[in-house]
């Protein structure tokens, strides 16, 4: 069996695989030695592991996960199944590479954008011959409501809410419409341009606030709540063979 761990901003992720299929996973608000000890040890026969993470973490818990799996720690030399061609692979996020792996699995003939609604919203492009070229970062929906509260004098923190009139009659519904319908023209924008230059571009869609956008952009989309999880298993698949 194979552990997964996906240590991103907002959630931490525990997830087991096996025979290909994700048989279980946890969300932590932190991460610790203890919580992955107890995984573990609810969940016996694991074999390798992967860690990925985009936030520091306990060292004691890479130490712990390479004296009892075989680990892959993803990095700039680890082999994938695509073509990395970002220009400054050391600055990449190992999540978003991870989605552009799971996208690329999916569709291995067409064109894929990924876009993942977290934190940050990422949208990242492999194009129809497998090669990563890269993407766009902007700020999560809750990064927005944050930044209005954060940066004037008198705007309300805002959240709680997925939809939005065009048109707000309140101070609270302007801000919700200024950052939901913003960000929701955004992300109809971003994929119209990628389509125009990729005719037969397939679309998909994850992350913790997938809510937002699911079904409710101007093109067809495909909803792939946990990419991330899934492409780190795939790249740990890959070079499971190959780690000593």
């Amino acid at each position: 069996m194979y552990l997964i761990i996906d240590l991103g901003n907002t959630n931490k992720k525990l997830a087991l695989f096996s025979n290909g299929r994700l048989k279980k996973m946890k969300l932590l608000p932190v991460i610790s030695l203890q919580a992955v000890k107890s995984f573990v040890k609810e969940n016996p026969g694991i074999t390798h592991c992967i860690l990925s993470s985009v936030i520091h973490y306990p060292p004691s818990i890479k130490k712990f996960l390479e004296k009892n799996f075989m680990l892959v720690e993803p990095d700039k030399a680890t082999p994938l199944p695509l073509q990395n061609l970002y220009k400054t692979p050391d600055s990449l996020g190992k999540d978003r590479l991870a989605a552009a792996v799971a996208g690329h699995f999916r569709f291995p003939k067409d064109p894929v954008l990924i876009i993942t609604a977290g934190t940050c919203i990422t949208y990242d492009f492999v194009n129809d011959r497998g090669e990563y070229l890269g993407g766009g970062i902007s700020p999560g929906i809750q990064m927005r409501f944050l930044a209005l509260n954060t940066f004037t004098g008198k705007l309300p923190l805002i959240s709680g809410k997925n939809r939005a009139n065009l048109t707000g009659t309140t101070t609270k519904e302007s801000i919700l419409s200024g950052v939901i319908n913003g960000a929701l023209a955004e992300v109809d924008g971003i994929i119209a341009r990628y389509l125009h230059e990729n005719k037969m571009l397939k679309v998909i869609l994850s992350g913790g606030d997938l809510k937002y956008f699911d079904k409710r952009l101007k093109i067809k989309t495909f909803a792939v709540p946990n990419i991330v999880i899934e492409g780190l298993y795939l790249i740990l698949e890959l070079n499971a063979g190959t780690i000593n």
